[in-house]
């Protein structure tokens, strides 16, 4: 059915790659020419990169119930093709005893396929992977032993998603969950607009950081900054993890009293105090008061969380804050495992 096939995939912890490398295996025994490309902020495609009869994948993690920013901002610059097309999301899958439990896309598939269609493509394909959660400031990573198992069942499911439409088939599975990724999809578009730039303050190096840049060195989306000899996220983090996984100190932590603390003076008490004084100054605030409360949120919110984030910044450099923050932090703790794909599925072997 075709000639080639070029994968654009985006990763923090390999998961999306491991897949694109599923795909990309399939294909050259089909002998289909196979290029694995990794989306950046400043990777460009012109249409004439693009043969004729290729199949366009994208790979990538689901952040949020969405695509990453990144992603979405290079399918939003990619050229306008006629092009076959398929989208693998892959998604926070765990598992309890012998049951594997799905995660959930929100609008990981519906907002790129959007775009795509727009632009011309036909999209053959719609199938999210289950993948292990990597999200370490929320939970430890997965045991090794489980990710071994949830790996050998997504590479099946994969292989056979590959087979299928390198074969000229279409599969839609990603459309079967539609009811509930529509239901969820609120929490989508409030991350994207909202959540994305309030998770991005939420790491700190700790005492353990002997500043040597892998940090800064390897964020995909160069969101760390060194300010003051010591890492800084800014608001162009994606939280994808890749930071707080691969620092051989182990000094990235998630600072979850000062998140929890910060976040409930956001969302509760000062837009409460805000309310209180409005509904007496006026009553019909209180006709509108859910409304009004939520859009006090949104103006209120960010500038407090990165104004407290640069005072959390300053304070981290004295001996009792630092140390305060540190053991406040679960991440700290070595029980707190860090989460990585196994390292066989991560070659490249396409190019």
């Amino acid at each position: 059915m075709y000639n080639n096939l070029i994968i654009y995939y985006f990763t923090g912890t390999g998961n999306a790659l491991a897949a694109a490398n599923w795909i990309a295996q399939v294909a050259l025994t089909k002998d289909i020419q196979v290029k694995i490309r990794k989306i950046t902020p400043s990777l460009k495609v012109a249409k004439e990169e693009i043969p004729e009869n290729t199949l366009i994948g994208f790979c990538y993690p689901t952040h949020g119930f969405n695509a990453p920013p990144v992603v979405i901002d290079f399918l939003l610059r990619f050229p306008k093709l006629q092009n076959q097309t398929f989208l693998l999301n892959t998604r926070a899958g765990m598992k309890i005893s012998k049951l594997f439990l799905p995660g959930l896309s929100g609008l990981a598939q519906l907002s790129p396929a959007l775009i795509l269609k727009l632009k011309g493509f036909k999209i053959v394909g719609y199938q999210p992977m289950d993948l292990p959660s990597n999200w370490i400031s929320i939970h430890p990573g997965i045991r090794q032993k489980v990710v071994d198992s949830i790996f050998k069942r997504c590479e099946r499911i994969t292989k056979q998603f590959a087979e299928k439409i390198l074969s000229g088939q279409n599969v839609y599975k990603g459309l079967i969950s539609l009811p509930v990724d529509l239901l969820i999809s609120p929490i989508s578009i409030a991350y994207y607009f909202f959540g994305r730039f309030a998770l991005t303050k939420t790491f700190v190096a700790d005492n353990n950081c002997n500043n040597c840049g892998l940090c800064e060195k390897e964020c995909q989306v160069k969101a760390i900054s060194i300010k003051n000899n010591r890492p800084f996220w800014t608001h162009k983090c994606e939280s994808c993890m890749h930071c707080m996984n691969s620092c051989p100190q182990r000094s990235i932590q998630t600072p979850h009293l000062f998140v929890v603390i910060i976040w409930w003076l956001v969302f509760s008490v000062i837009p409460m105090f805000i309310m209180k004084e409005l509904v007496k100054n006026s009553p019909v605030f209180s006709e509108y008061f859910n409304l009004i409360f939520n859009i006090v949120v949104l103006i209120t919110g960010l500038p407090i969380i990165f104004f407290s984030y640069r005072i959390l910044h300053f304070l981290i450099k004295l001996r009792f804050f630092n140390w305060l923050i540190t053991y406040t932090s679960l991440t700290k703790f070595k029980f707190w495992r860090r989460y990585f794909a196994p390292k066989k599925y991560l070659d490249v072997k396409p190019n």
